[in-house]
């Protein structure tokens, strides 16, 4: 057989014919700080459980309070699951479905909301976009409005991590995923609590339970009680590329997300792994 060496061509490359597991090889070109894509893009992450599922008394002020601002921010609006989503999980792991079923089908919910919400803002030419318009045309649409809404689940779906019997990668961690990798300018978690408390403010003992003004991700995923945020948010953190922290809000208090799109603190500011550098 001849030999053809000589005649393969190849696109110079420092990764080139090499193992992309070498770290030492990697680091020179991974290690450079991503180009923003949108970087005046505001996302709002809007609890699923926290807001939507109290119906018209929770969501026709967040909708009220999100119509006025438009005109001062481009906004991507996300969505989270709520109560309908632990049913689907608590049917799911009855009949034995593996992880990866079950998350595709809570997503579904989290969009469920995101039509509504959608739908309540219309009249100023917001709309529901996917996941896969999300990721490539999501530019355009808000040259056409100042906001568009989507679904906060990531897409994992079937290849949602099998580490637990419930997906671990939720709305929170779908909306900070995608907030880092758009480059966006901020990061607001809607929820029912002013923020982030020492120990559950719901609880018996709430009477003690202290808001934390600031934290850092690494220190909350040491926190023993529960979180108004997922825990496995708080590992994508630490390897954030654009958003330095993010701040959680009181939805159910008027003004509370006014305030933190234009920057002001309300609520609990947590700082990822880029903010502490």
């Amino acid at each position: 057989m001849a030999d053809t060496h000589n005649t393969i061509k190849h696109v110079a490359s420092p990764l080139a014919r090499q193992t992309l597991l070498d770290s030492d090889l990697t680091r020179p070109v991974a290690g450079v700080k991503p180009i923003r894509i949108l970087p005046w893009l505001q996302v709002v992450k809007i609890g699923g459980r926290s807001i939507m599922d109290r119906g018209a008394e929770a969501i026709l002020p967040v909708v009220d309070e999100l119509r006025k601002i438009l005109p001062e921010h481009r906004m991507l609006i996300l969505t989270g699951a709520g109560v309908r989503a632990r049913h689907l999980y608590s049917v799911g792991l009855d009949l034995g479905l593996p992880v990866g079923s079950l998350a595709p089908l809570a997503a579904s919910e989290a969009g469920q909301n995101g039509h509504i919400l959608a739908s309540l803002l219309a009249p100023e030419g917001v709309s529901y976009v996917e996941h896969h318009t999300l990721a490539s045309q999501l530019a355009i649409h808000l040259t056409a409005a100042r906001a568009v809404v989507g679904s906060a689940f990531p897409p994992y779906h079937h290849h949602e991590f099998p580490g637990s019997r419930i997906p671990q990668h939720r709305a929170d961690t779908g909306a900070f995923l995608l907030a880092d990798a758009l480059g966006a300018a901020g990061l607001t978690i809607v929820e029912d609590v002013d923020g982030v408390y020492s120990t559950d403010p719901k609880s018996p003992d709430g009477k003690t339970a202290q808001l934390l003004r600031e934290a850092n991700a690494i220190d909350l995923a040491k926190h023993p009680g529960p979180l108004p945020i997922d825990r496995a948010c708080l590992e994508v953190m630490s390897t954030a590329r654009h958003i330095e922290h993010v701040q959680v809000v009181n939805g159910l208090v008027p003004g509370r997300l006014t305030a933190a799109l234009r920057g002001e603190h309300v609520g609990t500011i947590i700082h990822t792994g880029l903010g502490r550098s």
